[in-house]
């Protein structure tokens, strides 16, 4: 009875594998993605950001797809740049004071489908964290870059896989 049931079971999973992942992303009939390392046209550069957003970028394609990563010409390409990474005065506080900075990211991405150029698009994509003025960017920076490039890494599937 086990028997049958494990060969029901593998029957329908293999069955479902079209070209949706677990997490709702439509991969079509694509097998290879590639993330082109992102470069930094920021006026403000974090030396580690570019390295880190890819690697994030790729980490999410890979875990959220049933996609292989190549170094290139994949079905699915991805890349682009860091176009702008700023900190500025955010909240006005009392007495001429600023209350909160913030401190905001962009990336230009160039999404192509090689398989649906219908699919394949240029588009910017931007984060902000804010803190508080009074503290030192450079203790909260980590933290807030982590949080940003999750996020926009999170926006970018949904905009090429998930078409929200």
């Amino acid at each position: 009875m086990r028997i049958v049931v494990l060969a029901l079971c593998a029957v329908l999973f293999h069955g479902c594998k079209g070209g949706y992942s677990f997490t709702g992303g439509d991969v079509g009939s694509a097998r290879t993605l590639s993330v082109e390392a992102f470069g930094n046209r920021a006026e403000l550069v974090n030396p580690m950001l570019a390295q880190r957003f890819t690697t994030e970028l790729q980490s999410v394609m890979v875990r959220q797809t049933p996609l292989s990563l190549v170094g290139r010409e994949g079905d699915l390409q991805f890349s682009g740049a860091i176009v702008e990474y700023s900190v500025r005065s955010e909240a006005p506080a009392a007495n001429d004071q600023v209350a909160q900075s913030r401190l905001s990211m962009t990336v230009e991405v160039v999404f192509e489908n090689a398989l649906d150029d219908k699919k394949s698009f240029t588009q910017r994509f931007s984060a902000f964290r804010n803190f508080a003025a009074s503290t030192d960017l450079r203790s909260v920076e980590d933290a807030l870059v982590e949080e940003m490039v999750s996020e926009l890494s999170d926006k970018i599937f949904n905009r090429a896989l998930v078409q929200w």
